[in-house]
């Protein structure tokens, strides 16, 4: 990674947007903090999810969340897989305030830290050592600029055998839905499925429409590269369209081909819904 003193014009220019965007998710999370999950529930779909996609691999004994927010996720983890030593990073005092009581029941198998992810920060693990599992929940689409640095990292943070899970906003076909969501830090141009697809061997990935298709959210589960002699990724197509289930959070992977979907624009800059 290139630090201040080395950088270049275009590199001293991409770190201090990076550190603008970063306090902007500082103020707007100190606003919404206290009501994060109270309001987030409509619309972040997949979160309560995420150790159900997990369930057919080895279970982790070292978990990091990027941008774990109020640890809702986080709790789901570690009730999950008890043997698990779990880390949250976030950029915001206010959302890691509230995760601090919500996490308060595991005692010190989780920990949190205030800071952010990528640049020339040290490799990030927990007292057990390197994650083998590393959490994106509603994050990368709201690191802007930042999020192929974010799973570049993730690709070299995690243990030889380890995966990543990511639930996120994909796209929408509609451009006055990608400026309002931009408005809100959010970037929806389904930018992030091609990097992940190209950093991890692909274990599952799950297109859902929410709203009639006024957006479309992801989930997908990869195990990094090289981890397993004569790995690659499957030919079969294990990407799926489906409404919004009865219950959105609910994420069941099922093997269908992805409906064509125009993006919105890009617009964003933050770090998570």
């Amino acid at each position: 990674m290139t630090s201040t003193a080395t950088a270049t014009g275009p590199e001293r220019r991409a770190i201090a947007d990076r550190e603008a965007n970063d306090r902007a998710l500082d103020r707007y999370y100190r606003l919404h903090a206290k009501v994060y999950d109270l309001t987030r529930w409509s619309f972040l779909f997949g979160r309560r999810g995420v150790p159900g996609l997990l369930a057919n691999g080895p279970s982790p004994r070292s978990i990091v969340e990027i941008g774990c927010g109020t640890g809702r996720v986080l709790a789901g983890l570690a009730g999950a897989f008890p043997q698990a030593r779990l880390l949250g990073l976030d950029l915001s005092e206010d959302m890691l305030g509230v995760a601090t009581g919500a996490l308060a029941r595991f005692g010190d198998r989780v920990s949190l830290r205030r800071a952010a992810y990528g640049g020339d920060a040290a490799p990030v693990e927990t007292d057990a050592g390197p994650p083998d599992l590393m959490v994106f929940s509603y994050a990368l689409s709201m690191f802007n600029p930042g999020w192929e640095d974010a799973i570049d990292r993730a690709a070299s943070d995690l243990a030889p055998h380890g995966r990543i899970a990511v639930v996120d906003f994909h796209d929408t076909p509609w451009r006055w839905f990608a400026r309002w969501m931009g408005v809100n830090h959010v970037r929806m141009e389904g930018h992030l499925l091609p990097r992940l697809r190209e950093r991890f061997a692909e274990e599952q990935c799950t297109i859902r429409r929410a709203y009639g298709g006024l957006w479309r959210h992801v989930a997908f589960v990869g195990r990094r590269r090289g981890a397993v002699s004569g790995e690659r990724r499957s030919s079969v197509d294990r990407t799926l369209i489906r409404g919004a289930a009865a219950d959105p959070d609910a994420l069941t992977p099922r093997r269908s081909r992805p409906r064509t979907g125009t993006p919105g624009r890009r617009r964003a800059r933050g770090r998570r819904a």
